[in-house]
């Protein structure tokens, strides 16, 4: 792994471009997913020596485990350019004809949340990824015709949070499919350790394990608290760099993080579950409107963790919180209150 104290951050650092900076440059410097790294090794090095663009490559994950750094791994160490594009960005087939048709040879074309691409969009790249060509249509009716446009070969790196939602013959077309897990505390320890060498701010070993016992295994979330509690010292720490695991207790408990990483709006969508609807169940959408968020939020974002840590159910009835999200909240549990087994 190279020496990070190489990389340290300009002065004119803005949010977007300190989360840039931190993302590890290659596969030796990423940390965890041990099995993903060595399969996309293996995928690259295969190309690399028959010198030809590496298969097509769909990430699943939860956010922020590190699917858009990879994508720029990828590129990087394949030597080629990157392209950077979105789902909901390609709404038509004439969107996407667009991006395709100005590709280099061997360029990497990445597009996060692949799933929510237009349908016209999704069957026209079917054809892109298998042919490199696509059709393009002219004329309306009767009367249109069918021009095919051959494409410069390219490697696809498709980024979704929600696979399920991909149709199999696009699914199929992939060449490699990785997905990302949940970062242990101890690897998203060596992630703050990182970063904190790049932000020029000092974090013990008992501070790095209470950020990463608070950043939900998600390295995202390990680099934002570590940026606030690096905040936090240089306002309150004096000629200090050096943050305490006090300092690192006051800085998130003013961010509404708690011991267990649950911020404003995870307690919001407990609470609501717990004190607005007795326990429930409840629907997705109705919990939308009662916190004030988008239901893709609430079920992409908050609702994994919930589950994951066992404070939510997710039945065909709906939302149910457990005996253990009525300790955390502090509230009695009614005597009427539904559990997972009554449903």
């Amino acid at each position: 792994m190279s020496d990070a104290r190489d990389q340290r951050l300009p002065e004119d650092e803005t949010e977007l471009a300190v989360e840039g900076a931190l993302r590890p440059g290659s596969l030796a410097e990423f940390i965890g997913q041990m099995k993903v790294r060595a399969q996309l090794q293996l995928l690259l090095d295969a190309a690399r020596i028959q010198q030809r663009p590496a298969d097509h490559i769909l990430l699943s994950g939860p956010p922020g485990l590190g699917k858009t750094t990879l994508a720029m791994i990828v590129a990087h160490e394949s030597e080629r350019p990157l392209r950077m594009s979105s789902g909901p960005a390609i709404q038509h087939a004439g969107d996407l004809a667009a991006l395709l048709s100005s590709l280099v040879p061997g360029e990497v074309l990445f597009i996060d949340e692949i799933h929510r691409m237009a349908r016209s969009a999704e069957e026209m790249l079917y054809l892109a990824m298998e042919d490199f060509r696509i059709d393009i249509m002219v004329g309306k009716g009767a009367g249109a015709t069918s021009i095919p446009l051959d494409l410069a070969p390219f490697t696809l790196v498709g980024a979704t949070t929600r696979s399920g939602l991909l149709p199999n013959p696009l699914r199929d077309r992939f060449g490699f499919t990785a997905h990302l897990e949940y970062y242990e505390p101890s690897e998203l320890e060596q992630v703050i350790a990182r970063s904190a060498v790049m932000l020029d701010v000092d974090v013990p070993a008992a501070s790095r394990a209470e950020i990463a016992r608070r950043s939900r295994g998600t390295p995202r979330i390990a680099n934002r608290l570590l940026r606030r509690v690096r905040d936090y010292v240089i306002v309150h720490g004096g000629s200090s760099t050096q943050a305490s695991t006090s300092d690192v207790s006051a800085a998130l408990e003013l961010y509404d993080v708690d011991d267990l990483g649950l911020d404003r709006l995870d307690r919001a969508v407990l609470d609501a579950v717990v004190r607005r609807f007795r326990g429930g169940p409840v629907g997705l959408n109705t919990l939308a409107v009662t916190v004030g968020e988008e239901a893709d939020t609430i079920e992409s974002v908050v609702e994994p963790y919930l589950v994951r840590i066992g404070f939510m159910g997710r039945t065909p009835r709906g939302r149910v919180a457990t005996p253990e999200a009525y300790a955390h909240l502090g509230i009695p549990r009614h005597d009427g209150a539904l559990t997972l087994d009554d449903l």
